[in-house]
């Protein structure tokens, strides 16, 4: 059985002491529960307290990208080797880096190679636009984003891979998935790929998560669909409401 997953992307949000504030009121409640795997993927400023405020935790800590290079002249990224020395997670291809700083689906293979390669825990991103969600283009634009991202990956390195569907129509804007067709879309445009890559018996042991507008109110929804394992959380991450989150994951 898939052990739920809950990871919080703070996004470019809170400083150094914002983010201890926040840690230190919502961690106690989170510690209390058991049965879901709980991560906070931070700003890199936030990284190091962060990581040293959880050190003997349960709750894991990651960041929101990673290079594809352990080092090197790229001003402003940051490796995976970085990311070791203080956390486990890295948050790959978000949409708004796809968006927002021309990430494509290669860009994406190519840090996901990185991240597993230097024992990383991946959450791959995938999603589609409004336009081409009206535009019935879901499942294509998807599988082609999975068949992408999953280039040369071996199927022993699934182990550390978690999937987040995030529809980017859904993301910051209060919009949410109804959770039956984001079940629908996940089995038939994630889970189907990994079959015809890597074989039913992998496929079903992939953890995917649903990303958007994902709130304490609706998670529950989601959680009780069968190929949802579930949520990458953004703006709910940021307040103790998170805690209602994780409470319905577990």
């Amino acid at each position: 059985m898939r052990k739920p997953f809950v990871a919080g992307n703070w996004k470019m949000y809170k400083t150094v002491r914002e983010a201890v504030e926040l840690i230190d009121e919502i961690q106690p409640k989170i510690e209390e529960l058991s049965g879901v795997e709980t991560v906070f993927c931070v700003p890199f400023t936030c990284l190091s307290a962060v990581a040293e405020k959880l050190k003997n935790s349960k709750i894991g800590v990651g960041t929101q990208n990673v290079h594809w290079e352990t080092q090197g002249a790229f001003t402003g990224e940051i490796s995976p080797l970085m990311v070791k020395e203080f956390g486990k997670y890295a948050i790959i291809g978000h949409s708004e880096r796809r968006s927002f700083f021309g990430e494509t689906d290669e860009s994406v293979n190519m840090r996901l190679q990185a991240a597993l390669n230097n024992d990383l825990v991946a959450i791959v991103c995938v999603g589609e636009s409004l336009d081409q969600n009206e535009n019935g283009k879901t499942e294509e634009v998807i599988t082609r984003q999975m068949k992408i991202a999953f280039t040369n990956i071996p199927k022993s390195q699934l182990k550390n891979v978690v999937i987040a569907y995030e529809p980017i129509w859904a993301i910051g804007t209060g919009l949410a998935c109804d959770p039956l067709k984001a079940n629908e879309i996940i089995k038939y445009s994630i889970r189907k790929p990994l079959i015809e890559m890597y074989g039913e018996d992998v496929a079903k042991e992939v953890r995917v998560l649903y990303g958007g507008s994902v709130k304490g109110s609706n998670a529950k929804e989601y959680f009780l669909q069968p190929d949802i394992d579930g949520a990458l959380v953004g703006g709910a991450s940021l307040k103790p409401e998170f805690i209602e989150i994780v409470r319905a994951a577990a």
